[in-house]
Formats: C-alpha cells, sequence, structure tokens
C-alpha cells in the first residue's frame, strides 16, 4: 500500500529550557533514538501519522490492525506512549488517517470509513471521548488518499480522491453544521493519487496530488476564493510521481517532495519561485529508490527536511536535509533498526526531528524515532542573551552576558543557506545585514554549553 504523509508545520517562535547535559565525546550526542518502547502499539499499525500539539507533545495516529483496522490515536506523556481516549474509537476499519489540530489545541482525524462505504468521516476529542464532526460519511461517495488542515480561523478542511468523480480532487469544509464543497467537487484535470493539504501564512488552502490527468506528474493548486488555480505548471515534474508532500518554508514558500519516476524513483524536493517549479538542490537527492516521502521545515532555521523509506539502506528510515547547497543525512542514512512503511516527520518545539514508521522489526507495530543533539539550553540562558533591534534595518548587534569562551555566531536565511558565520571576540558584537533583503532570518548562537536560535526581521 501507498501512502502519503501530510505535515502541516505550524511555526512556533519557542526557545526551549531544558537543561544540557552531555558529553561531546559520547557517541549518544548524536543518533537517533527512540521515544519510548520501540513497536509500543497493541497490534500492527497502518497509515502512521506523527505530529506535534501545539503545546509540544508528539501525538500519533493509526490504523490498529489488532482490532479490524480501526482508528487509534496515542500520546508521549514523557515516559509511555498512552492512549488518547478509547483506543480503536471508529465505528469500523479506517484507513488513509489523517490527524491534524485546531487552533486551540484539539486533536482532530480525518479517515475513509470502510463501515460507511469508504466515505469521508472526521473525528475530534472532546477530553473524554471521540465523536464525530458532522455526520460521519459526509463525502458523496468514497473517499482515499485524505489529508485534513485548519485554516487561520479554525474550520477543518479535508482533501480526498473523490470515486464519485471519476477519481478526482474534491476539497471539503466544516461550517459549524455541515461539510461543504470547496469551489468544485473533482477539480482536478483528472484521477490523482495522494492528496496533500496544507495552508500558506495568508490562510490560501493549497493541494498537492499526483496528477494522472498530466501524466501522473505532481500538480499542486490553490482556491482562490471562487475556483482551484494551478500554482505554476499542471504536471511540472519531470516524470511521473508518488507519494508527493507539500509544506510550506516560514516565508510562505511551497515545497513539494516526492519519489521521481524522472530519477530512477530516488526523492526529489521542488519549490515555487513565483513562477516555476524549480529544484532544491539535486533531482533524485536519495542514494537509491525510495517510498513515503515526508517533507517537514525545521521551525528554527528553516531548512527543509525529507524523511522517506530507503531501498538503498534495506528500506530502512532515512532524513535528510538541505544545507543550502546539499541533501545530506542527518545522522545516519538508514537508521531504524528494519523495515520502516508510511515514514511521517514533524519537528519537536525545540527544533528535533522526530519519525513514525511502521516498524517491520516490532511486528509492524509503530515506532517513532527522535535525532537526539543539544538544542536545548540552561533555563537561565534566555536571560543572559540579547539580540536588538528587532526588526532591524543595518546593523544588529549581539550581546551575551556570562562568562564564556569560542561563541560562535551563524545567520542563516529561510531556505537554510549560511550568509555570516563568526566567533564573537566580545560581550558585544555588532554585525552588518545591510545588504540582506528583507525578510526573516535565523540567527544561532552556541557554544560548549549552549544553543539559542532567535527569529530576525530585517525590515
Amino acid at each position: 500500500m501507498k501512502r502519503i504523509v501530510c505535515i502541516l508545520l505550524f511555526l512556533i517562535p519557542i526557545i526551549s529550557h531544558a537543561q544540557l547535559n552531555f558529553d561531546k565525546s559520547s557517541k549518544l550526542d548524536y543518533m537517533w533514538m527512540n521515544v519510548g518502547n520501540a513497536g509500543f502499539t497493541t497490534g500492527a499499525a497502518n497509515f502512521t501519522n506523527l505530529v506535534f500539539s501545539p503545546s509540544g507533545v508528539p501525538f500519533i495516529a493509526f490504523s490498529d490492525a489488532g482490532d479490524s483496522g480501526k482508528a487509534t490515536v496515542m500520546k508521549f506523556d514523557g515516559t509511555n506512549w498512552v492512549n488518547v481516549g478509547p483506543a480503536d474509537f471508529s465505528a469500523g476499519g479506517a484507513t488513509w488517517i489523517s490527524l491534524a489540530f485546531n487552533p486551540s489545541g484539539q486533536p482532530y482525524v480525518a479517515y475513509s470509513d470502510i463501515k460507511d462505504s469508504g466515505k469521508a468521516t472526521v473525528m475530534k476529542f472532546n477530553g473524554t471521548n471521540w465523536v464525530n464532526v458532522g455526520t460521519a460519511g459526509f463525502s458523496v461517495g468514497g473517499a482515499v488518499y485524505l489529508s485534513l488542515a485548519f485554516n487561520p480561523s479554525g474550520e477543518p478542511y479535508v482533501a480526498f480522491d473523490d470515486y464519485i468523480n471519476a477519481f478526482k480532487a474534491t476539497v471539503m469544509k466544516f461550517d459549524g453544521t455541515n461539510w461543504t464543497i470547496v469551489g468544485q467537487a473533482g477539480f482536478s484535470a483528472g484521477l490523482i493519487y495522494y492528496t496533500c493539504l496544507a495552508f500558506n501564512p495568508s490562510g490560501e488552502p493549497y493541494v498537492a496530488f499526483d496528477d494522472c490527468g498530466n501524466s501522473c506528474n505532481t500538480t499542486v493548486m490553490k482556491f482562490d476564493g471562487t475556483n482551484w488555480v494551478n500554482v505554476g505548471n499542471a504536471g511540472f515534474s519531470a516524470g511521473a510521481t508518488f507519494y508527493t508532500s507539500l509544506a510550506f518554508n516560514p516565508s510562505g514558500q511551497p515545497y513539494v517532495a516526492y519519489s521521481d519516476y524522472g530519477s530512477a524513483w530516488k526523492t526529489t524536493v521542488m519549490k515555487f519561485d513565483g513562477i516555476n517549479w524549480v529544484n532544491v538542490g539535486t533531482a533524485g537527492l536519495s542514494e537509491g529508490m525510495t517510498q513515503y516521502e515526508s517533507l517537514a521545515f525545521n521551525p528554527y532555521n528553516g531548512q527543509p527536511y525529507v524523511a522517506f523509506q530507503d531501498a538503498a539502506h534495506s528500506n530502512k528510515a532515512t532524513v535528510m536535509k538541505f544545507d543550502g547547497t546539499n541533501w545530506v543525512s542527518e545522522g545516519n542514512a538508514g537508521f531504524s533498526e528494519g523495515n520502516a512503511e508510511y515514514t511521517s516527520l514533524a519537528f519537536s518545539p525545540s527544533g528535533k526531528p522526530y519519525v513514525a514508521f511502521r516498524d517491520s522489526t516490532k511486528d509492524y507495530k509503530a515506532t517513532v524515532m527522535y535525532y537526539n543533539f543539544p538544542t536545548s539550553i540552561n533555563s537561565n540562558e534566555e536571560s543572559s542573551l540579547s539580540v536588538y533591534p528587532i526588526p532591524a534595518t543595518d546593523k544588529l548587534m549581539i550581546e551575551i552576558r556570562r562568562q564564556s569562551s569560542e561563541v560562535n555566531l551563524e545567520l542563516t536565511n529561510t531556505e537554510g543557506q549560511e550568509l555570516i558565520n563568526q566567533k564573537m571576540e566580545e560581550i558585544r558584537t555588532q554585525i552588518d545585514i545591510s545588504n540582506l533583503p528583507d525578510g526573516l532570518y535565523f540567527l544561532k548562537i552556541s557554544d560548549i554549553q549552549m544553543v539559542q536560535v532567535r527569529k530576525i526581521i530585517k525590515d
């Protein structure tokens, strides 16, 4: 089975305040580690979908093969993975599960509802139980490849492959009473696979999919308030694609990742430059064939990351990031113990990448892993650092008010490109940003004891 994992990234300008305790010579400093126990679900897990709540808690939704494929949601309580409400809460089997949080932090799931002829159903957790949002099975016909997202005002939207409309793309939203069509039903040129729905920072809904009306290449469309219109050319990828994943960088630029037939089914990432879709780094960035692409942006430095099942590494999980020039592995390629299916990537508020997957070494139960590197700071560190003025126009002052040595500062743009990298020789250092375009940047200050990242606005 094939499935897209769509991550709607919530950009959270948070500095984490956890004590750093690490020995730089330790192998445990930089490695992928389990979150709780590996294979923590009761039975085999399909359609694993990992999302962080607005408060920074990891949640995972999946179809539970241990109980007729019903939907279950779990969260990590700091020690164990625990059920959110009753396990297996859907009325029947649930496939193509998509998890998202509304702006107030309430979890919702969308799925193809086997008990209701494969139609779309959305449920939310009311603090005690999972309850239907509107009518169960609200789509006119069967719905697969579901992708759930919220607009800024908190309305849930669902995109799906619409059986009743020749397997074309349809998007619906819940208006508080009913699920209604957004624009036209079946608006794509032909049948589609792997829908991925996300909102740009302006609140416009975008949907990406593998577009068989255009040779099964990737197409991205947005709703202009009346119609669904193409973003750039329809079918812009070099060849047919699978597992298309859509995400926006911090400045609102849309990116897609997919398995690329034009590059021997390796992973390719592209971005829209305002006119055309262009490659981010090299097309076919992975070593070999890939599946289950999941794209997300690091909330601190704006770097794009992509997770996938990696055939070059025995179908284990690999995560790569774009350093401004090249795609490089985050930690070891193929870091999971065995085959990793339905890979789903998300970032913690402290900027650490987490990946959920169906784990072949644990009877296909769910495992979540994170990349362990020191991004947190001592609770006293934030008050010891000042960066001003923000917004800045020409000069930026960095002041560190504590004893330290070998302090380094690095300024990057939203694409992860390094613009400034220098040592702080004094407690106050001024950098010249007058030649940089207006916009959002990320300033990282680090030494042997701490790492801090601040958002910088230049105008």
